[in-house]
């Protein structure tokens, strides 16, 4: 066989070959264009039935994994390689790959748990896995999270399905939970009539259940109140501003005296003998 011979064949064979492999592009740029539509489809039909978006994203990223996989073996059996072959390898690749990342696996598991079970859906603030956030999407093997200050944060699913997770949204209503300080001087029953009246009147807050105003403790300075409004999930932060805001303006307008800490130590005077002497610090009203 003489060099132009050889030159023929080759050229040949390139040719195939070229003409295989843009055939494979061009299959890949259809289907992935398929699969999008398809997928597109999908979502537009569950929609329709008002299926919630928690089980769409999960089942069209289920789908979009199992086309993509068909597709590959399609383009392998294109360049004329044995797919059965391939599908024995695969698989016998699929558990060596499963042993070894078996955290993946943990994870895929969780997420199916997630999607059954329903602790929280997309939309809803929850706490888990130590953050807190609304919850963006609900993936095979990872939940995303917007954080309060807009973080997006992802998790492995089986963190979160393995941990205590608290959904913020799930009822109707939320309290906020905080602390009024007052001075000895300061009649408690005074101060709880005063910010019933105030609080309920802030954007927001409750009638039912009405806030909760009541005597806490006492300690050094004197008593300290409990105050505990009403809102929706959505409103939690502002009135929780609020509220600090009123009990700030409801005892100075009622012109209370500033809260003292008071306490018992000993010590000695400059003459030598022990003496009792009673040390005040000043507090910031709750």
């Amino acid at each position: 066989m003489n060099i132009a011979e050889i030159s023929q064949v080759a050229l040949a064979l390139l040719t195939q070959f070229g003409l295989r492999v843009l055939g494979a592009i061009a299959l890949w740029i259809i289907a992935q264009w398929l699969i999008d539509f398809g997928l597109k489809l999908l979502r537009r039909a569950f929609r329709n039935k008002h299926v919630e978006p928690t089980l769409v994203n999960y089942i069209v990223n289920i789908v979009n994994v199992i086309l993509k996989i068909v597709l590959i073996v399609a383009i392998l059996g294109f360049f004329g390689i044995e797919t059965t072959s391939f599908a024995a390898l695969l698989a016998a690749a699929g558990i060596a790959i499963g042993a070894a990342w078996s955290g993946l696996l943990a994870n895929f598991a969780a997420g199916a748990f997630l999607i059954i079970f329903r602790p929280f859906m997309v939309g809803d603030t929850i706490q888990a896995a130590g953050v807190t956030g609304t919850v963006e999407e609900i993936g095979l093997f990872t939940t995303t999270i917007n954080t309060l200050d807009n973080v997006k944060t992802i998790i492995g699913n089986n963190k979160i399905f393995a941990d205590n997770i608290q959904n913020f949204s799930a009822n109707p209503y939320r309290r906020v939970d905080l602390q009024a300080q007052l001075h000895h001087a300061v009649d408690p029953t005074d101060a709880i009539r005063r910010l019933k009246e105030r609080i309920s009147q802030i954007p927001h807050v409750l009638n039912n259940p009405a806030p909760d105003v009541e005597i806490l403790e006492f300690n050094l300075a004197g008593p300290v109140l409990a105050v505990r409004p009403y809102c929706h999930n959505e409103n939690y932060w502002q009135v929780y501003f609020d509220t600090n805001k009123t009990i700030r303006e409801t005892f100075g307008q009622a012109g209370y005296p500033i809260p003292e800490q008071r306490y018992m130590f000993s010590g000695q005077s400059p003459d030598g003998t022990s003496a009792n002497t009673i040390q005040q610090t000043s507090l910031g009203r709750g």
